[in-house]
């Protein structure tokens, strides 16, 4: 996700929360001009994440593209880097980037997500995936694009089940990931309104899709899958007193993580301050009293108050 999971936030993630299958950088917007060069694209991924086995195969290279940006020569870069996986974004709704015809637009133009696609597969022999959503204004050509991604050589896809218009308003309509499995023949990856353990297994009920996929809820509890494994590990069953425990206990692992990484970069106190701040809106939404307490963490002056929150949260 764009400015949240950089090398230092994953660090921390997989180090505290190792039940994540799987993580991916925020998108790389290739540039349409300039030079690229292979420390761009290493910083962009982790120097230290490129230089783990273990940790190479659990983060996947992510880009944002258009047909007139440099894709080739980033993806030539990926490729000598023996780059495991990397992702399109073809979810991206922001008016900045589909008007640079972007993101969710090539969704309108399959001339354009042709030459995409094949640029990309042409030039990289790695996992190759794509995250969409059902449309741009709309649903007319799902099917159209679904057959188009699969044809041109992707290997799994990932859908967030609004269209670009839509952004993250209403719900997420699952039936489209039901249809897009029924539709495909590489794995489906469900995506939009997957909250809580519950959601995770409905999700996967209804549509047999292949996995799913995390975004905001990552963000509210990012402890997530080792809920849902443990769910399923209890046979379906969970305390939602234990959860609220859970969330005391883990905050404070995840913050304290956290901070040992950007620390580790380099990161003076009052940027790891914003950026805590920055993770703060959905943290707290499961306390009675959420607001206040949200309150008083956007209103921190300084880390050390900010922590003196968390630790009293504990209890």
């Amino acid at each position: 996700m764009e400015g949240i999971t950089d090398e230092a936030y994953r660090i921390a993630l997989m180090k505290t929360f190792p039940e994540w299958d799987q993580f991916f950088t925020d998108f790389l917007r290739v540039p349409t001009v300039g030079k690229i060069t292979e420390k761009m694209i290493v910083e962009h991924y982790g120097e230290r994440i490129l230089a783990r086995e273990d940790w190479r195969q659990k983060n996947s290279f992510q880009i944002l593209t258009t047909p007139r940006a440099q894709t080739q020569a980033v993806v030539e870069i990926l490729e000598s880097l023996k780059m495991d996986h990397l992702d399109l974004n073809l979810g991206c709704p922001s008016k900045k980037v589909n008007s640079h015809l972007g993101g969710a637009y090539l969704l309108s133009n399959h001339d354009d997500l042709r030459k995409v696609l094949r640029t990309i597969r042409t030039n990289f022999t790695g996992h190759f995936t794509v995250k969409m959503r059902i449309g741009y204004r709309n649903d007319s050509n799902f099917s159209d694009s679904l057959r188009l991604i699969q044809d041109e050589g992707v290997e799994a896809i990932t859908l967030h089940a609004r269209t670009r218009d839509q952004l993250y308003k209403g719900v997420a309509d699952w039936s489209y990931i039901k249809k897009a499995v029924e539709e495909v023949k590489i794995p489906l990856i469900g995506n939009g309104d997957v909250w809580i353990a519950e959601d995770i297994e409905k999700l996967f009920h209804d549509t047999k899709c292949h996995s799913v996929m995390f975004g905001r809820s990552a963000l509210k509890t990012p402890w997530l899958a080792k809920i849902y494994k443990d769910y399923v590990e209890d046979g379906g069953h969970i305390d939602d007193t234990y959860l609220l425990y859970q969330r005391k206990q883990y905050l404070e692992l995840y913050f304290e993580a956290l901070m040992k990484e950007y620390r580790e970069i380099g990161w003076a106190e009052n940027l790891i301050l914003k950026r805590f701040k920055s993770f703060s809106r959905n943290l707290y939404d499961d306390y009675e009293n959420f607001e206040a307490i949200r309150g008083s963490f956007l209103r921190s002056e300084s880390l050390t108050e900010y922590l003196d929150h968390l630790y009293a949260l504990k209890g």
